[in-house]
């Protein structure tokens, strides 16, 4: 049961069924947007790993990360490349761009 500033405690599904009654919901700032589009033309990148993201030994596997992270004033894209063995991050970069 989550506090409110005010110190009164309230379930969530209180609320739910509260606003559910008022024919009411929460109203989401966070649009879709589509990062990638794919080429006809573009050929298929091997699966070199085969999902198998384990390691025997250090600096064999890298890992690449890429997410999009909403601010005010648009979207950033970050990319952390990641050692699969040691799960350390080898290296990091921001961008507004992919």
């Amino acid at each position: 049961m989550p506090n409110c500033e005010l110190g009164i405690r309230v379930r969530l599904k209180h609320i739910a069924r509260l606003m559910r009654m008022a024919s009411i919901c929460g109203v989401s700032h966070i649009r879709s947007v589509r990062t990638t589009r794919r080429s006809v033309k573009a050929e298929k990148a091997p699966n070199l790993v085969c999902r198998d993201f384990t390691s025997k030994a250090t600096e064999t596997t890298w890992v690449v990360i890429i997410t999009d992270v909403p601010t005010h004033e648009g979207i950033l894209y970050l990319s952390v490349v990641i050692d699969a063995f040691s799960r350390r991050v080898v290296s990091w970069s921001i961008a507004n761009h992919m």
